[in-house]
């Protein structure tokens, strides 16, 4: 079977060091906000292009002290779409605001910029656009969107390490930009790990407290904060990784030109005009998604549905009393959409018989 994903290649491509950026710490046996925190946010702020990087805890506290440092409390709203995971509007949640969802736009897969205004209250206080897959979303009509109503934008970066949008790295255009290291990221960890990007002073300082309950020194809490932190072995591991991003994902747009040009009888991802995409993951569409599922399965290649429930119609978010209809864009490509294997350590063979298999379905 071709994996989805296979994080044991890489790990066994690059072992030595790997390990050796593990037991670093070890030796060190400084374990929590020491010096490899400090040499990873340094080096993922240069990488990105921003002032400031905040390590913390995972990608959805990312979001959560992102939209707690931008004053964002109980009765406001946010704008965000619901085509992504729940972790992404649980961040919204859990600072008591209301998630607010636009439909997508039917080419990028991400948030349709003109059905935004429409949904701008008095309550709205912030848009968080998810570079969905690891294509932007495209961020300069929602900027001028936020400038004339005054509202903040954090990026929800999560599947976007190392995306451009017009040239400049995704996570340094908002007001905040979110990103997780969940071990299938582009550039994983080996657990939970995050991190906020800002140019920011102010809110720089203020992410600083929140992720370690609020201080400044040691001792003295300034404001009511979290334990969000990342620790020394992720980030040192992440500094190790970090070196080789770049290449891996010029590797993963290669695959992905091969899956455009050979590609039959599905619908491939369209890499937009403002942007380039990192193909985090590689989405086609089918209308007989879940019998070419079963298909592929039989013959030896894996997939994966991202995501098959769209947000506004989870469980969990029932008491918004959405009807279902309401987003049918978002609607519709959940019941097409279909994740098939993209990763670095691909062969060319494997490629190959993913791209027959597809092509030989009926």
């Amino acid at each position: 079977m071709i994996p989805v994903s296979d994080l044991k290649r890489q790990y066994l491509k690059f072992k030595e060091e790997f390990d050796k950026s593990i037991h670093d710490v070890l030796d060190s046996s400084w374990f929590i906000l020491g010096n490899k925190v400090k040499e990873f946010e340094k080096n993922f702020a240069k990488y990105v292009g921003v002032k400031y990087a905040i390590g913390v805890a995972n990608g959805t506290e990312a979001l959560q002290l992102g939209l707690f440092a931008l004053d964002v409390k109980r009765g406001d709203e946010v704008i965000t779409v619901s085509n992504t995971t729940t972790p992404t509007v649980i961040a919204i949640s859990n600072v008591g605001a209301k998630p607010v969802f636009v439909d997508i736009n039917e080419e990028s897969y991400n948030i349709d910029i003109n059905k935004i205004e429409e949904k701008i209250t008095n309550k709205t206080k912030a848009i968080m656009p998810v570079h969905i897959y690891g294509q932007s979303a495209d961020l300069d009509p929602i900027k001028k969107i936020a400038r004339k109503y005054g509202l903040k934008i954090i990026e929800d970066c999560a599947q976007a390490h190392g995306t451009l949008y017009k040239g400049k790295k995704i996570g340094s255009i908002g007001d905040l930009g979110a990103f997780s290291f969940y071990p299938s990221k582009n550039l994983g960890a080996y657990g939970d790990a995050g991190l906020i990007t800002t140019n920011n002073r102010q809110l720089a300082k203020k992410i600083f407290m929140l992720r370690n309950y609020g201080k400044r020194n040691r001792y003295e809490s300034y404001i009511i904060g979290f334990n969000s932190r990342l620790d020394e072995i992720q980030a040192s591991l992440l500094n190790t990784k970090l070196k080789y991003l770049n290449t891996w994902n010029v590797v993963r747009r290669k695959i992905a030109k091969e899956y455009d040009k050979n590609l039959k009888n599905v619908i491939t991802p369209k890499e937009m005009f403002y942007g380039k995409h990192i193909y985090h993951l590689y989405v086609i569409r089918s209308k007989k998604r879940d019998k070419l599922r079963n298909y592929l399965k039989k013959n030896g290649v894996g997939s994966q549905i991202h995501y098959p429930v769209p947000v506004h119609l989870q469980p969990c978010y029932d008491y918004l009393n959405i009807k279902k209809g309401s987003l049918p864009i978002t609607e519709k490509f959940c019941n097409e959409i279909l994740s098939i294997p993209l990763y670095p350590e691909l062969t060319k063979e494997e490629v190959e018989k993913v791209i027959n298999t597809i092509n030989n379905f009926k």
